[in-house]
């Protein structure tokens, strides 16, 4: 793959997600149905491009943690099991609220929070582990460690509450098997070193420590200004793909 053109393809393709041209009020409704739609043509394009002889590399295990973070977010933020559409925001607003011991629920999460965090910390992460994949293989690993730390909230949001929410299920049938998977191959094909794996873990982990002071730092202490929120989420979206972290052959 062409490093310089297909950069260039990814920066497109993000400037078209998030610089204002007047699709902003349809994306922060509907990105995850974008997402959806997506998911067939991608695993099509893999399909086209890829070669019967080679085995399942860095960029191949990026694209497949990618899909399936496409289907958990379908149930995460458009149709969850009780066929309730666009509940993640309100649960978590309600759960954060909850955990504050406010008698109101506050609107910590809005639309737009959520369109940037999953299309940074995941949509992006995940690019550019499929274009980085053949000489770094830490964004693929950080890319596993966001699906598994990602079912772990879940599941510790869900023991919390006593109760389900959404993304829950696909976070323990998917997520777990999919992510734990990943890590396993990732360590068979690259050999990673206990501390880069470590890394890796450490970085998913921030990453949500991020999203939510971020959320709760912005909207109810009134800290830091929303533009800064997303910069820093971006930011750190952009760090496995240049980490110096390098794996040392397939």
């Amino acid at each position: 793959m062409n490093d310089s053109r297909s950069l260039v393809a990814l920066v497109l393709a993000f400037a078209f997600l998030w610089i204002p041209l007047g699709q902003h009020d349809f994306l922060t409704q509907n990105w995850m149905k974008v997402g959806t739609f997506m998911a067939p043509f991608l695993v099509l394009i893999a399909l086209c491009f890829s070669d019967k002889s080679t085995r399942l590399d860095a960029r191949a295990v990026s694209l497949v943690l990618l899909v399936t973070y496409i289907i958990h977010q379908f149930e995460e933020h458009w149709i969850d099991i009780y066929g309730r559409t666009y509940a993640f925001k309100p649960n978590l607003n309600e759960f954060l609220s909850g955990l504050l011991g406010l008698s109101d629920v506050q609107e910590f999460m809005s639309d737009t929070s959520v369109f940037v965090i999953n299309t940074s910390l995941v949509w992006l992460v995940a690019a550019l582990a499929i274009w980085r994949g053949s000489q770094n293989v830490f964004a693929a690993l950080c890319m596993a460690s966001i699906v598994v730390v990602n079912a772990v909230s879940h599941i510790g949001a869900a023991l919390i509450a006593r109760s389900y929410n959404p993304g829950l299920l696909t976070g323990v049938v998917l997520f777990l098997p999919v992510g734990i998977g990943a890590y396993v191959w990732l360590g068979r094909i690259s050999k990673p070193p206990l501390r880069i794996i470590a890394a890796s873990l450490a970085w998913g982990l921030m990453a949500h420590v991020l999203m939510i002071s971020g959320v709760l730092a912005m909207s109810h202490f009134d800290q830091i200004p929303e533009v800064a929120y997303f910069v820093v989420l971006i930011a750190w979206s952009l760090l496995p793909a240049f980490a110096p972290w390098r794996r040392r052959g397939d």
